[in-house]
C-alpha cells in the first residue's frame, strides 16, 4: 500500500507501531463494551503507563520519555484515535491536564506532580468550560480569593474529562475581577482537598469510554505555592495551552478518519451485490476517494503544524486552530460518509462506524468549537494583513 513518507525517526516509527499493536491488540476487542458500559479505560491507561507511554510528551528530568518532538505524541494519540476516541481522549487529557504545568509551572511544581503523571501512576485534566463560559474563556466566574498562605477556590466547572478519575487538576479561576480575562490564574487542585468535589457522570452521545464530569468548588483551600506562574497569567497560559492542544484534538479526528476509512473500503471490497463487490460502483469508489484525500490532507497539515510548534514558533494560535478546524471537520464528514458506505449495517451497532459516527461530533466541540476556530483565524489574518504596509 503507497503511504506518504512524513519523515519519521526510528523513534517515531517505534512509537507509532507500538502503540498500533497496542490499539488492535487491547483496545479493539473491548471498544464495543467499555462504549456501552460507558466504562472508564483505567487498565488500558495503565498499561500504557507500564510501557512508559503515559509520559511520552514530559521531559526525562521529571520521569517522562523525553520524547523528541510533540510529534511523538501525536502519533500515538492518532493510533489510539483510529480504533477508539473514548479511550484516546482519556489519554490525550492527560497530557492537556500536565501543559500548564509544563508551561508554566515552577521546577517545584513539575518535579512533584509530573512524574506519577508520566508513570501512569496518576492522572490530570484540564478545567476551565463551565455552565456560562465554554468557548468563551473570558467568561469564567469560579473565583479564588487568597487568605494568608491559601487560596480559597469557589464554583463549578462543567464537562471535564476526565473528571472523578483524575489525581490532579488545573484549574482557571478568576483572582481580580476587576481586570476581567487578564485577573485570571491557574492552579493547581488535587483530588481530596476539602471543599472539591464532582457532580454526575455525563451521559453522552460519543466518546462514552472517557469520563465527564462537574468539578465542584465549595471554600475549597489550595496552598498559594499551587499557583501556576503568577496572578493574572491564567488567559495567557489558557491559551497557550490550547495552542499546543489543539493539534492534539486534530490527530485524534485523522485516525478517527483513517479507522472510519479502513471500514468503509474492507467492507466495500467484501460486500456483494448484483453479483459483484460494491467497490465495483464508481459512484462509490469516487466517495471513498473523498475520504481518503480528506484524511491524508488533514495528517499533513497536522504533522506540519506539529513541527512548526517544535521549531518554537511563538506565534502559533492560527496553525493550531487551521489543522483543528479542518481535521475534525474531515472527521465528522468521513465517519457520515462510512456509514453511507456500509448502508443499513453502518446504522447497527454491530459494526463499529456507528460508533465513529457519534464519537466525530465532540471533535468539532471541544478545545473550543469549529466556529470559534474559524474566528480565530480570521482574526489571526486581518491582524497580519494590517501589518503589511
Amino acid at each position: 500500500m503507497a503511504q506518504m513518507d512524513y519523515g519519521l525517526t526510528e523513534t517515531q516509527i517505534e512509537i507509532r507501531d507500538m502503540v498500533r499493536e497496542f490499539a488492535q491488540d487491547r483496545v479493539k476487542p473491548v471498544r464495543a463494551e467499555l462504549d456501552e458500559k460507558e466504562e472508564f479505560p483505567r487498565e488500558l491507561l495503565n498499561e500504557l503507563g507500564r510501557m512508559d507511554l503515559m509520559g511520552l510528551y514530559i521531559p526525562e528530568e521529571y520521569g517522562g520519555f523525553g520524547a523528541e518532538s510533540m510529534l511523538d505524541f501525536v502519533l500515538a494519540v492518532e493510533e489510539l484515535s483510529r480504533v477508539c476516541i473514548g479511550v484516546s481522549v482519556s489519554y490525550a487529557a492527560n497530557a492537556l491536564g500536565a501543559d500548564p504545568i509544563l508551561i508554566g509551572g515552577s521546577d517545584e511544581q513539575k518535579k512533584k506532580y509530573l512524574p506519577p503523571l508520566a508513570s501512569g501512576e496518576k492522572l490530570a485534566a484540564f478545567a476551565l468550560t463551565e455552565p456560562n463560559a465554554g468557548s468563551d474563556a473570558g467568561g469564567i466566574q469560579t473565583t479564588a480569593v487568597k487568605k494568608g498562605d491559601k487560596y480559597i477556590l469557589n464554583g463549578t466547572k462543567q464537562w471535564i474529562t476526565n473528571g472523578g478519575e483524575a489525581d490532579t487538576y488545573t484549574i482557571m479561576a478568576v483572582t481580580d475581577k476587576s481586570k476581567g480575562a487578564r485577573g485570571t490564574s491557574f492552579f493547581i487542585v488535587e483530588k481530596g482537598m476539602p471543599g472539591f468535589s464532582f457532580g454526575k457522570k455525563e451521559k453522552k452521545l460519543g466518546i462514552r469510554a472517557s469520563a465527564t464530569r462537574e468539578l465542584i468548588f465549595e471554600d475549597c483551600e489550595v496552598p498559594a505555592e499551587n499557583i501556576i506562574g503568577r496572578e493574572g497569567m491564567g488567559f495567557i497560559l489558557g491559551m497557550k495551552t490550547f495552542d499546543v492542544s489543539r493539534p492534539g484534538i486534530a490527530i485524534q479526528g485523522v485516525g478517527l478518519a483513517q479507522g472510519a476509512l479502513d471500514e468503509a473500503v474492507t467492507y466495500a471490497r467484501t460486500r456483494h451485490q448484483f453479483g459483484r463487490p460494491v467497490a465495483a460502483n464508481q459512484g462509490l469508489q469516487w466517495m471513498l476517494a473523498e475520504m481518503a484525500v480528506k484524511v491524508e490532507t488533514a495528517r499533513a497539515l497536522t504533522y506540519a503544524v506539529c513541527r512548526t510548534l517544535d521549531k518554537g514558533l511563538k506565534d502559533v494560535s492560527k496553525l493550531s486552530a487551521m489543522c483543528k478546524l479542518y481535521a475534525t471537520d474531515a472527521a465528522m464528514s468521513v465517519t457520515t460518509d462510512a456509514v453511507q458506505v456500509l448502508g443499513g449495517y453502518g446504522y447497527m451497532r454491530e459494526y463499529p462506524v456507528e460508533k465513529m459516527m457519534r464519537d466525530a461530533k465532540i471533535l468539532q466541540i471541544y478545545e473550543g468549537t469549529n466556529q470559534i476556530q474559524r474566528e480565530v483565524i480570521g482574526l489571526s489574518l486581518i491582524k497580519e494583513y494590517a501589518s503589511v504596509k
